[in-house]
């Protein structure tokens, strides 16, 4: 009942959002007949306002290692040009891109098929609940709806909506990922999608997309600037190690900034002081350890890092 609604929520600290409210995502007015009546929000006071300035990643539930390389890549490379991340919670390539903002300090939005008050997959519920702490969690349905099969097909459409664009890292040729995509390109909202191996049926859906849906080809988060029309702040240029432009001289900072963002969290992850191993440097970066192995032998090449008969220790400069 509406009243039991009520108090769920009341219980679990969510807000009812309308049209006409400050925090209400102004862009769902380009569903028209079929915009949400209201919005349950669980997360900080007006959080949901920062939709406004958001990009959807979405992708395959059953996620290969490489599509949540390239999810955990965008994500927190757009995180760091300060946009928000929107996505729908799921375990794979969902997942991987809320993380991914959350390591990077950056704002994420997640939009359920279910109440607010139940997380959904329950194997999320601690990844939800800091979702919750700093940016918001949404649904249209009230506390106590259960997730269904349709309820994730109708929750797509919210997501396209409310970001500026959409992009699709890895998805299967049934993934829900292409629904959204869909929706996307029927509001015309920018849609890009990744490009995987030509053999892997995870790619699928995105090669669908790019070669029948006119999505863009999505590399590297400055790609998905320029589907927003954005300037990504550098020419393009072909890069080799070692080699640099006429006139180019490279300070340590800008180095650092140019760092893939797995190796800025393995980074932040290691000791300067008591040597850890890869397994516990793995667990802190938040990343696998066959991701961990290849950053550290990467950052051990720049002599960030070291590795002593203990672990591995960051090097100190000067």
């Amino acid at each position: 009942s509406p009243l039991t609604s009520m108090r769920q929520a009341a219980r679990c600290g969510a807000r009812l959002v309308i049209p006409g409210d400050a925090e209400w995502p102004v862009a769902f007015a380009d569903l028209g007949l079929h915009q949400p009546l209201a919005l349950w929000v669980r997360g900080r006071p007006r959080a949901a306002a920062g939709l406004s300035r958001a990009i959807a990643i979405v992708g395959a539930r059953a996620a290969t290692g490489y599509g949540e390389h390239m999810a955990m890549e965008l994500s927190a490379g757009l995180s760091d040009e300060g946009f928000g991340i929107a996505s729908g919670a799921a375990y794979g390539i969902d997942g991987m891109a809320h993380r991914s903002a959350l390591a990077t300090s950056g704002q994420t939005y997640a939009f359920l098929a279910g109440g607010v008050d139940r997380f959904y997959p329950s194997g999320h519920d601690a990844l939800l609940t800091r979702i919750a702490d700093v940016g918001a969690v949404l649904s249209e349905l009230p506390c106590g709806a259960a997730p269904t099969k349709w309820r994730f097909l109708q929750r797509n459409r919210l997501i396209a909506a409310a970001a500026q664009a959409v992009v699709v890292v890895e998805a299967g040729v049934r993934s829900g990922s292409l629904n959204t995509a869909a929706h996307a390109a029927a509001m015309g909202r920018p849609l890009g999608a990744v490009p995987g191996p030509v053999t892997s049926l995870s790619s699928a859906g995105c090669h669908r997309l790019l070669r029948d849906f006119d999505a863009v080809c999505i590399t590297s988060p400055s790609d998905v600037m320029e589907l927003l029309g954005h300037d990504a702040g550098r020419q393009p240029m072909l890069a080799i190690e070692g080699v640099q432009s006429a006139g180019e001289k490279e300070c340590p900072a800008e180095r650092g900034r140019r760092r893939p963002a797995e190796h800025v969290r393995v980074l932040d992850a290691v000791s300067g002081r008591s040597p850890r191993s890869t397994e516990e440097i793995a667990r802190r970066a938040g990343i696998s350890v066959a991701m961990a192995q290849a950053a550290l032998g990467a950052l051990s090449l720049e002599r960030a890092v070291e590795e002593r008969n203990e672990g591995w220790c960051a090097v100190r400069s000067g």
